[in-house]
């Protein structure tokens, strides 16, 4: 891959088999869990609802329906604050201990292409790698786009977090027969799934399920930092440089997360939708690193106090990794469908240092794998530059933080970037 960095690995729960979390006694489940057109509530205060229950949908293209993990009542129907500022409507649950499952829960009929991208918007799955895209649309490219590979990224390049690696451990059977699917209803004919090398266990043990068909193929990729972002991914595998604004399409390739491949076989086979969710709690002050499945819409709250509390009072709380995580306000954040981690960190990790003035020294610029000019985006979106921001493909950064973290200024470059990109978009908007 072009650029990059070496970061500490901090794999402290590769080795941690998954822990099934008891159901809370209360969740929350928001209406947002995709990019994309925000689910409409489909329940209100006081309805029965059990575990595959429908609970919120949309009919917008760009979208993807959510369920209920539990059985029990509904609550509360109400607003809640997410990270980014926008307000969020959601649906709280009072469990009832049972789990029983919706009745209308059975394996889908699947007979042809349509069926299939049918029954992949009906489970409610979306890239688990933390992207959120809905799955159908990814997997419906536009007729005129021929998809000749199937790229399945198990390169889980973040530190601390290792529950892409349980899965490749702990489901390798549903991994290989969720890409057999796959390949079956889009008539994709090349499988590769990208691993690191410093992974050898779990390219042995998707190369020897997938022996006897030599189109699926597992490689090993450098252990370098963002080797799993999407556009990485394809250059490391096929060569092919998706172009700027461009998608992983129009090079003739799709990419899913190895979480998401896995559930379309445990789909196909239960018929229940995406209700649950695998997270690593890790972090200096988590008293018990672990790899959890939970509930979807389960508090953060809830879930330390599974993980054994806090060692001392957190300072700082990701959802996700320390590269590209989104801090949280609240213990209070309900689990999303596609989180993979919750990290908390004491106020020595957390602390952003103060920025200083940029040297000049191009480390920035020699990281990027975008091969931006992260120095430049810095000026030009401080001094609201939306001209030169859209010159110097301010859209094309994928905010992987590489510039951020090679800085010896220790500027905040990806929150100006990010800066940057709302000013470009506020620009084009009064255009």
């Amino acid at each position: 891959m072009i650029g990059g960095v070496i970061t500490p690995h901090y794999k402290n729960t590769a080795k941690s088999e998954t822990k099934i979390m008891p159901v809370p006694d209360k969740v929350e489940i928001p209406m947002v869990h995709h990019i994309g057109a925000p689910c409409l509530p489909l329940v209100k205060k006081g309805d029965e609802v059990m575990v595959g229950t429908k609970i919120g949908d949309s009919e917008k293209f760009v979208s993807a329906p959510v369920h209920s993990s539990v059985s029990g009542t509904v609550s509360d129907v109400r607003k809640i604050l997410f990270p980014n500022g926008s307000y969020v409507d959601s649906v709280v649950i009072k469990t009832d201990g049972r789990q029983t499952v919706d009745p209308g829960i059975k394996p889908p009929e699947v007979n042809t292409r349509e069926d299939f991208l049918k029954a992949i918007r009906e489970s409610g799955l979306v890239g688990l790698g933390g992207a959120g895209f809905p799955a159908h649309v990814k997997l419906n490219p536009p007729k005129d786009k021929k998809i000749d590979y199937l790229l399945i990224n198990a390169a889980e390049c973040e530190p601390y977090i290792t529950s892409d690696y349980r899965e490749t451990i702990e489901n390798s059977w549903n991994v290989i027969s969720g890409i057999n699917i796959v390949m079956e209803f889009l008539g994709i004919e090349n499988v590769i799934i990208g691993v690191e090398d410093n992974k050898p266990t779990t390219i042995k043990i998707l190369n020897d399920i997938a022996d006897t068909d030599k189109k699926i193929t597992a490689v090993p990729l450098k252990s370098k930092y963002p080797q799993g972002a999407e556009k990485m991914l394809i250059y490391a595998l096929t060569g092919r440089i998706v172009p700027a604004g461009g998608l992983p399409m129009d090079v003739g390739v799709i990419v899913m997360n190895v979480a998401s491949i896995s559930f379309v076989a445990k789909y196909m086979k239960t018929g229940m939708p995406l209700v649950s969710k695998r997270l690593t709690v890790d972090g200096a002050v988590i008293r018990e690193p672990s790899n959890v499945e939970v509930c979807v819409g389960t508090y953060i709250r809830d879930l330390m106090d599974f993980c054994g509390g806090f060692t001392e009072d957190p300072y700082k709380i990701l959802m996700g990794g320390p590269m590209m995580g989104v801090a949280q306000y609240t213990l209070d954040m309900p689990v999303l469908k596609q989180n993979n981690a919750i990290l908390a960190f004491n106020k020595k990790q957390s602390t952003l240092p103060e920025q200083t003035a940029c040297i000049r020294c191009g480390r920035c610029v020699r990281a990027c794998p975008m091969k931006l000019m992260p120095q430049q985006l810095d000026i030009f979106a401080n001094s609201n530059n939306t001209v030169q921001l859209e010159k110097f493909n301010v859209s094309s950064c994928i905010e992987c933080g590489t510039c951020s973290y090679v800085c010896p200024a220790k500027r905040h470059l990806v929150q100006a970037i990010r800066k940057g990109k709302t000013l470009v978009s506020m620009s084009r908007q009064k255009k």
